[in-house]
């Protein structure tokens, strides 16, 4: 009983360091975050005549999002202004003119005050037409001043009813205007035309699209996505890499863009020490129509032209973006004056671009560059995969090996025994 009660206080004084350990870096975060300018976000809530159909977890879609609201706002970071815009909320009637301008602020962006911010969600009842393209025009207006993150976060169950205005279009405009503004949308439960201008108007930003089935998936989503606009914003750098690794641009610890043509191959270069590892991601956005079937590869090769390690990655539709990363740890040396390796890390696409669509410029690619102390011994490295446990291993077969050696002279020794008995 004793050793019980030992053993669950220890694990409780663990459980409360841990929890120590995991605030405090948070803390830090939002003393060094305490100087930035505000991020900006507003919520973009689809409540057409649509929305009243009950195929989300055996609700509508209306109550769905409503608890996706609730969720969220309770949730929303302190340092976050939240705002939200409605579409298809007040105009009961069939003029299609006048249901095509039925857009609204349900709640300003500002600092947020849950308890209202609720209440004006619980009033919303699904009520007429889908005016996407004007509510994003208005919501680009809403987000505009001060220098944070902007993101608008749009929710809909259904294409948009008041074309010619494209939103497709509208997005592009927006992002034209380098505002900064970033759009991501959710579509619940949709069709493919949905899912397609869904996915025409976050790409068109630089934002992402997903599908939404259950009630879950939407707070999560959404949720996800709040919080991402407080994230400190990392400024990658725009690089050219070439068509060879001798001439490519050599890259440092850091963000990088670059743009890279339909099944082109861009050469960069890292220099990594002995005891380092060098750590690299890439992301190849797929900002146009493009055919199915599609990969990306990431290779580090050694000046060479030797493979040294390889990631790759591939998809089968149109996506937001496809990634894959590797790591290379390069060994320490004896020696103190072991000049650094010039690691080669070459990117390559099989994208193609669908009948009709432009192919320059190229798509937009993301490097990520990391190179990080490695390992500082030898003995830390994994040894066939074992690490450290290299001599549990010796020491089971050098016990099995002498027990087989035991087990056969007693075997033969009472064999013995017998034919003399």
């Amino acid at each position: 009983m004793i050793r019980t009660q030992r053993l669950a206080a220890g694990v409780c004084a663990l459980l409360a360091a841990l929890a120590s350990g995991i605030a405090f870096p948070g803390q830090a975060v939002a003393d060094e975050t305490d100087d930035q300018a505000a991020p900006k976000v507003e919520l973009v809530l689809d409540v057409s005549g649509s929305m009243r159909t009950a195929d989300i977890d055996g609700g509508t879609r209306m109550a769905a999002a409503k608890q996706a609201f609730n969720e969220v706002l309770d949730a929303t970071p302190e340092g976050v202004q939240l705002g939200i815009r409605t579409l298809g909320a007040n105009y009961h009637g069939n003029d299609r003119k006048v249901g095509c301008k039925d857009t609204a602020q349900l709640y300003p962006v500002s600092t947020l005050d849950r308890t209202e911010a609720k209440t004006a969600v619980a009033t919303l009842q699904p009520t007429g037409w889908t005016p996407i393209g004007p509510a994003l025009l208005k919501a680009a207006d809403d987000l505009q001043g001060g220098d944070g993150t902007r993101r608008i976060v749009l929710i809909s169950d259904g294409e948009d009813t008041c074309q010619p205005l494209d939103p497709c279009e509208v997005a592009r405009e927006i992002a034209a205007k380098g505002v900064g503004l970033t759009i991501d949308t959710l579509g619940l439960v949709p069709d493919a035309k949905t899912r397609d201008q869904l996915s025409c108007i976050a790409d068109a930003t630089g934002g992402t699209y997903t599908s939404v089935q259950h009630k879950e998936e939407l707070t999560d989503r959404v949720g996800q996505l709040v919080h991402r606009a407080a994230d400190p914003v990392v400024t990658p750098v725009a690089t050219e890499g070439t068509d060879q690794c001798s001439s490519a641009p050599a890259l440092k610890s850091g963000l990088y863009t670059d743009r890279e043509e339909f099944g082109q191959q861009r050469w960069y270069k890292v220099d990594v020490n002995p005891g380092q590892e060098l750590r690299a991601s890439v992301s190849v956005a797929a900002d146009r129509a493009v055919n199915p079937d599609y990969g990306v590869l990431l290779r580090a090769v050694t000046a060479t032209g030797r493979e040294i390690v390889r990631g790759e990655a591939s998809g089968t539709g149109r996506t937001d973006v496809i990634s894959t990363g590797l790591r290379y740890p390069k060994a320490e040396s004896d020696d103190e004056n072991t000049a650094a390796e010039t690691v080669c890390v070459q990117v390559t696409n099989s994208f193609s671009a669908a009948s009709g669509v432009k192919t320059s410029p190229g798509l937009p690619i993301e490097l990520t560059v990391d190179v990080v102390d490695g390992p500082s011994k030898a003995s830390d490295v994994a040894s066939f995969g074992l690490g450290r446990g290299w001599w549990l291993l010796g020491a089971l077969v050098l016990t099995g090996f002498l027990a087989g050696v035991l087990w056969g002279w007693l075997s033969r020794w009472r064999v013995a025994v017998w034919r003399t008995n």
